[in-house]
């Protein structure tokens, strides 16, 4: 498949729940004239914690280094968790641009702010979302998350993912998410452009926003989908893990069976489809 543009965000590489063999398939089974990462693509945070880094990891790196090495234009804009990048802004490295912000024109003329999205944490600072999915408490959401989907598997049970339950049904969860996306929108309208892509609550959303399409391409952790521009200008957000089967890696072969993706509602065999016309 042959894609305008791809975003992808939040894979965070270097941390134990990275859905890297996912991932690994859609890059070696799409190619895009200009690839967005959109932040958090490797985890420093995570590493610094404890270093994990299978085989798994390596090859995505790899690919995504053999990608700015052909005719794919690869734009980096780093995230909270790979912050330390954004001390190179404006730089080129390995052939990836890197870029703090991005306004990115469709083919049919829309025009997107591109960014990782932790600015608009503000938005929801005064809400129940830090108690429930910021970094330190999601951490541990997933951790247990292992746990539980390892006892799920003894009694033939498919996985289930903890997280993504909190995310949008415990407490203002929800409701602090649309705050955040509200804020993001907000940006883009200030800006006068037609919307916004951005990652970071690893929540993939699509929709508008008082007149504003605001975009969340998801993660690499829950949901494994990324944002695609067709040659019509067309935004499609794609769950990969509906799509294909992960390309299996030595290293990776002992998490694997507890680290397959959950079905995400509304994000199925039919998808999500809006159009940017």
């Amino acid at each position: 498949m042959h894609y305008n543009t791809i975003w992808l965000s939040d894979i965070h590489l270097g941390f134990r729940d990275c859905k890297a063999e996912y991932l690994l398939d859609l890059l070696s089974n799409t190619r895009c004239d200009t690839l967005y990462l959109v932040g958090d693509i490797i985890d420093i945070w995570a590493m610094n914690r404890s270093f994990h880094w299978p085989q798994s990891h390596q090859e995505v790196l790899k690919k995504l280094i053999e990608i700015a090495s052909g005719e794919t234009r690869v734009i980096y804009i780093p995230g909270n968790h790979d912050y330390q990048l954004r001390e190179i802004i404006g730089s080129i490295l390995l052939n990836v641009e890197i870029q703090s912000r991005q306004v990115h024109t469709t083919a049919a003329g829309k025009q997107f702010l591109i960014t990782h999205g932790d600015e608009f944490d503000h938005a929801v600072m005064c809400s129940n979302l830090l108690k429930t999915i910021g970094d330190a408490s999601y951490y541990q959401l997933l951790r247990l998350n292992r746990a539980i989907n390892r006892l799920r598997k003894c009694f033939g049970l498919p996985y289930w993912s903890l997280a993504y339950y909190v995310k949008n049904r415990v407490g203002n969860a929800r409701k602090a998410i649309e705050h955040y996306e509200e804020a993001a929108a907000k940006e883009a309208a200030k800006l006068e452009l037609d919307g916004i892509i951005c990652g970071h609550l690893h929540q993939p959303e699509l929709r508008a926003i008082n007149g504003v399409l605001y975009c969340n391409d998801g993660d690499w952790v829950e949901s494994c989908t990324a944002l695609v521009e067709h040659q019509e200008g067309r935004l499609e957000l794609v769950h990969w893990a509906d799509l294909k089967q992960p390309i299996k890696c030595d290293q990776a072969a002992n998490d694997k069976a507890f680290c397959a993706p959950y079905p995400l509602p509304g994000l199925q065999s039919r998808q999500n489809l809006l159009s940017s016309e």
